[in-house]
């Protein structure tokens, strides 16, 4: 009895690692209000309109840049381009998002639409 006792808790151990993962999806899912408001935020200051809004034209993950056993190149981060638009005006914003760290910015300078 003791070895299928050994077996059922190491199933289960196995089952609570695996439930307890996240996707790459559902890290970019988390990600994207935190992302949005950081393009908003600063579309709202440089386009100088409280009333823009934004939304996602579209998203992607970024692994390192350099990998390796000895080589870590930073964390990997979610990339999302932000459409602002309000006051009569548009502009696409990049935000970076990195994993497990607080904190999404704004990266490059923004590219207005007309």
């Amino acid at each position: 009895m003791k070895p299928l006792m050994h077996t059922t808790c190491a199933v289960a151990a196995v089952l609570a690692t695996l439930a307890g993962c996240t996707t790459d999806a559902q890290y970019m899912q988390q990600l994207e209000p935190q992302a949005i408001e950081t393009a908003v935020n600063r579309g709202k200051f440089e386009m100088n309109c409280p009333t823009a809004t934004g939304s996602v034209i579209s998203k992607d993950m970024l692994q390192p840049a350099v990998q390796g056993f000895y080589a870590r190149g930073g964390p990997e981060r979610a990339e999302y381009t932000i459409g602002v638009s309000g006051c009569g005006q548009r502009a696409t914003y990049m935000v970076i998002c990195p994993l497990n760290q607080a904190g999404c910015w704004s990266v490059g300078a923004r590219t207005e639409i007309r």
